[in-house]
């Protein structure tokens, strides 16, 4: 590792003893100091006795005190202190908050030692920066950026590693007036993703504003956007203050930018740059203070070079990019997404709890989610209409997804392109294939499986899985 003091002190707090030791053990091997402690009271005796320390690492579910705790008092004690929390995928709402509470960064476990080296680098030179004078321009800048955001609640994103690089730039981005471009394909959740960043903006107590620009035809996409007065055109019969007027002071979503006319590319351009609009029909300007958040399914960089998009307005638009990566590849963030589904579909239709058999789990794991999100609340609202009882079972999901089979058919090996993934997801995927194979049979899982069916069970529960699980065999 390089770019670090060799001599940097560490305060690793976990109270998992043979993980704390183990990655003790790699970060001495990495010539750090460090020093353990395996719950709040010790880490906090460590910082009275053996402090101070350039950072500290901290698990945040731990017995009694939690890390959250730990990290309010060492920033308590220096507001410049560096923690990093050390989080299970399942824990991405904690680390929002950890976040917002002052954390530099969460590292996710099971811990991934290249992206472990790299953050403790950035960590550490942060350190140093702190240690040295403080410019007057440093010093604006610092208090122009204000705290974190609180992202105690975020919308149900994910907590797959993936999503929580999102989280973790949304985090960042929401306090500052930076235009954002979301990219990804259709259905990921990208509206989802503009009014998190809203949420936790200082434009949150004013209105967010949504259009989708492909859903209009040209004269009428910019009368919405920059309104018009009474009788610019047939049948305008009134005034029409527009969207980037609604939104003053708030935030303006223009999904699917990249179908705008070249015409309308040059009127946004000219919106964002001035800070203002001309109603359709009007030659006098009106100033207007709107963050824009835009987002498209399309290839705007191509479509630039191709000469489809204004590249000055992509400049604009492109200050802070979120690519949002596609269902398929974040399978683990599918548990997360049926249960909050299921919990708002069963409120909805007045039903008690929905459960979905392990069968059916592992069919909805091995599709490949073309349609993203969107698709996955489609398929369970329709499951939900065909289940005459509260287990969804594979009977009541579309044909394409009842057959398909896992990704990667041979068992026994992996094709050259498959994504390289945790040992412990591709002992679940294939558990998952196994029972879609004996339609949700345990017993039958199990004995293909050489293990008991006990163990079975408890490989389900630990992966949230058990507690859906309909009546089987």
């Amino acid at each position: 590792m390089t770019d670090r003091a060799p001599s940097a002190r560490l305060l690793l707090v976990d109270d998992d003893e043979p993980a704390c030791r183990l990655l003790g053990e790699v970060l001495e091997r990495e010539s750090y100091s460090v020093v353990r402690a395996l719950s709040v009271p010790e880490a906090r005796a460590s910082l009275e006795q053996d402090g101070p320390f350039d950072a500290v690492l901290t698990d945040l579910r731990m017995p009694g005190a939690s890390g959250l705790e730990l990290l309010r008092h060492v920033r308590q004690r220096d507001p410049d202190a560096i923690v990093l929390v050390l989080t299970a995928f399942g824990d991405a709402t904690a680390a929002g908050e950890a976040i917002r509470a002052g954390a530099f960064d969460f590292i996710s476990k099971p811990y991934d030692l290249a992206a472990l080296r790299a953050t403790l680098s950035r960590a550490l030179e942060r350190r140093r920066q702190i240690a040295r004078p403080e410019t007057a321009e440093a010093t604006a800048f610092r208090l122009a950026s204000g705290p974190e955001p609180d992202l105690l609640n975020p919308a149900p994103l994910g907590h797959s590693p993936a999503i929580i690089d999102v989280m973790k730039t949304i985090a960042r981005v929401a306090p500052s007036h930076a235009t954002v471009l979301i990219t990804g394909e259709t259905g990921v959740g990208k509206e989802v993703i503009a009014r998190t960043i809203h949420r936790f903006s200082t434009r949150t107590a004013s209105r967010f504003v949504a259009i989708n620009c492909s859903a209009l035809a040209e004269g009428l996409l910019e009368s919405e956007l920059f309104g018009h007065v009474k009788g610019a055109f047939t049948g305008a019969s009134a005034a029409r203050p527009g969207l980037f007027r609604e939104a003053d002071q708030g935030t303006l979503f223009l999904d699917e930018i990249g179908d705008i006319s070249p015409g309308l590319q040059a009127r946004l351009l000219r919106a964002l740059q001035e800070h203002e609009v001309v109603p359709v029909g009007s030659e006098s300007p009106i100033k207007v203070d709107v963050r824009v958040i835009a987002a498209t399914h399309r290839d705007i960089a191509a479509m630039v070079r191709e000469g489809k998009f204004r590249e000055d307005l992509y400049y604009r638009l492109n200050v802070v990019s979120i690519p949002v990566p596609p269902l398929r590849a974040r399978r683990q963030d599918i548990p997360l997404l049926m249960d909050h589904f299921l919990r708002g579909l069963a409120k909805r239709d007045r039903r008690g709890p929905l459960a979905v058999d392990p069968a059916a789990q592992a069919a909805l794991f091995a599709y490949d989610w073309p349609g993203n999100i969107r698709e996955l609340q489609n398929v369970l609202e329709r499951a939900i209409a065909l289940a005459a009882q509260s287990v969804i079972g594979p009977e009541h999901l579309p044909e394409a997804i009842r057959d398909r089979q896992p990704a990667g058919a041979s068992a026994g090996a992996l094709a050259a392109d498959t994504p390289l993934v945790p040992l412990m997801e591709i002992e679940r995927q294939y558990v998952l294939r196994v029972l879609l194979h004996t339609h949700g049979n345990r017993e039958e899982a199990a004995r293909i499986l050489q293990i008991s069916r006990r163990t079975l069970t408890r490989m389900l529960q630990r992966w949230g899985l058990a507690a859906r699980s309909g009546p089987t065999a």
